[in-house]
């Protein structure tokens, strides 16, 4: 799995250019097909997505190229669930944020429980991402919870990219999020890391 930009035309360009690099063995991917079409939950209505797939010159592995609106394997986009999770942080329950979000109540339930399982990681994963972007990144104050924590260390670290890719201050921090985590915010387990960055804002 690759996570790439939002605009197709500028990952196509790098595709078959051969600036996109295997996760596994570090060589060039190029053109593979699509994966299946699916349709995401977004904020304003339904998003179509039909991500590209692509496969190593080197190793012969194949990868899809998951947009960054999107996190693997959840219906709602990574801005919807970004919503949820910053609202659980400022203090709102789960059938509070449900009804904020016209979600299902088991839904949102699902994303912060997952979120919170993971919370000490994602915070020292965003905070040591913050920290290698911009050195002098202020430490940050605790939120009043281990969530809240987790939360907060995401913003740090957009906001730290924004800093060094303005390009970034386009972006909705849960889209960035989504796209240094390669859509594993959500996931049961994976580390937080900012690989080929260029492929993250294609055509941004």
């Amino acid at each position: 799995m690759l996570t790439v930009g939002g605009d197709a035309a500028g990952v196509e360009t790098l595709l078959w250019s051969g600036a996109l690099s295997c996760p596994d063995c570090a060589g060039a991917v190029s053109p593979w097909g699509f994966a299946r079409t699916r349709w995401l939950r977004g904020a304003d209505g339904p998003v179509r997505l039909r991500p590209r797939r692509s496969r190593c010159s080197s190793c012969g592995a194949t990868h899809v190229l998951l947009p960054r609106v999107a996190l693997l394997r959840r219906a709602d986009t990574a801005v919807v669930i970004g919503s949820a999770l910053a609202l659980k942080a400022a203090g709102w329950g789960h059938r509070q944020i449900a009804g904020r979000l016209g979600r299902a109540p088991s839904t949102v339930r699902g994303w912060l429980r997952r979120f919170a399982s993971r919370a000490e990681t994602l915070r020292r994963g965003f905070t040591r991402l913050a920290v290698s972007v911009q050195a002098d990144t202020p430490p940050m104050d605790p939120a009043g919870s281990g969530f809240a924590d987790a939360v907060a260390a995401v913003g740090s670290a957009v906001a730290a990219m924004a800093g060094r890719w303005p390009v970034v201050l386009a972006m909705s921090a849960w889209e960035v999020a989504a796209a240094v985590t390669g859509g594993r915010l959500l996931a049961a387990s994976g580390p937080v890391v900012l690989t080929n960055t260029s492929r993250l804002w294609a055509g941004s």
